[in-house]
């Protein structure tokens, strides 16, 4: 079952951006191939591992624009076998991610018939929390200190 976001769009200004990713979320959710985890390494690193059995890294593209990753997978060519059994797929596919920002990949990885995708949250300087010193009134003014995250 689908959400109708039409209601929302009439009294709402400015949340284009986050109906589309709710919508992406919905539309993803019913798609099941290929299966992927989604680790928390920690605070700001994450793992994306994608079951890729049956493909090379050359018949798999991964794109980043703007803040959508995007997984494409396509065989280069059919082969002429009979199967008596076929339990491994190999169709092709599209699968996205939507991304916070400043979440960027660090790399991508085959290991053991998985694709896996590092990502790690870098928030710039400027974004940081930092504390302001405050004068006494004298005129004398402490230094601005970055704090901690």
């Amino acid at each position: 079952m689908r959400y109708d976001w039409t209601p929302l769009w009439r009294s709402t200004i400015g949340f284009d951006r986050l109906f589309d990713v709710l919508d992406e979320v919905q539309r993803a959710s019913e798609e099941s191939y290929p299966p992927y985890n989604i680790e928390r390494l920690d605070e700001n690193r994450f793992q994306i591992s994608v079951a890729l059995a049956g493909f090379t890294p050359d018949e798999v593209a991964l794109t980043m624009e703007q803040n959508v990753l995007t997984l494409e997978g396509r065989k280069a060519d059919k082969d002429e076998k009979t199967f008596l059994h076929r339990g491994i797929s190999t169709r092709s596919f599209k699968r996205q991610f939507t991304l916070a920002d400043h979440v960027d990949i660090k790399g991508a990885r085959f290991e053991n018939g998985l694709l896996v995708i590092e990502l790690q949250r870098e928030i710039p300087e400027t974004m940081k929390p930092r504390r302001i010193a405050i004068s006494d009134g004298t005129g004398k003014v402490n230094q601005i200190e970055a704090k901690a995250a």
